[in-house]
């Protein structure tokens, strides 16, 4: 069972669709047993960052996910919930994140010649982990971001898109992962990426 932390936030239906089309059979919850006793577990996330760590710390999940991540079951971040997987955010002041990965969330750069947010396709320049396995080198991932993560332990990086300057779109600690994009809108590379985590 693959579970989909529901903390009142994120893109959760479409990524239940994604993994209903691959066969799996997901679930959509808050129990912290639940998630617990799940094989896999998925934190999606859409919005700001302080209002997602708010609403973890509500339900009082952030235990939960420290403990199933701890257990050393796949975990993975979708955008949002990359971000505050991070140590730290300033989007729209200074936000406490859940500091799984070493670093913080930035917006990106407004002086350069690029549109904020970043909407559309982009290439991912990914090394060989299992999480790309059979996926063509440097492929297209569908992106919606104003901010990103900035890594302070570069070993974390196995994923770099280049959007006005290159920047670490997937990140990766032992049994934790975490996309910058969105995998259940990037049609066949998407699938083929949700597929090997769900087969990991």
């Amino acid at each position: 069972m693959i579970a989909i932390i529901d903390y009142g936030m994120g893109n959760l239906r479409s990524v239940e669709k994604a993994l209903i089309k691959l066969g799996e059979e997901p679930i959509i919850t808050g129990e912290k047993d639940v998630i617990e006793s799940a094989s896999h577990v998925i934190l999606p996330g859409v919005g700001a960052f302080r209002d997602a760590i708010a609403c973890i710390n509500e339900k009082d999940l952030t235990d939960t996910i420290y403990k199933v991540i701890n257990s050393g079951k796949p975990f993975l971040g979708i955008c949002l919930g990359l971000q505050i997987m991070m140590e730290k955010s300033f989007e729209n002041g200074e936000y406490e994140g859940l500091g799984i990965f070493k670093g913080y969330v930035k917006k990106f750069d407004e002086n350069l010649d690029i549109k904020i947010p970043q909407m559309g396709w982009n290439r991912v320049s990914c090394n060989g982990d299992k999480l790309f396995s059979g996926l063509e080198k440097d492929p297209y991932f569908y992106f919606v971001h104003s901010y990103h993560s900035w890594e302070t332990d570069y070993n974390q990086s196995i994923g770099i898109t280049e959007y006005g300057y290159k920047f670490p779109s997937v990140l990766k600690k032992e049994n934790v992962y975490g996309v910058q994009f969105h995998p259940e809108k990037s049609g066949d590379n998407g699938m083929k990426l949700l597929k090997n985590f769900c087969e990991m």
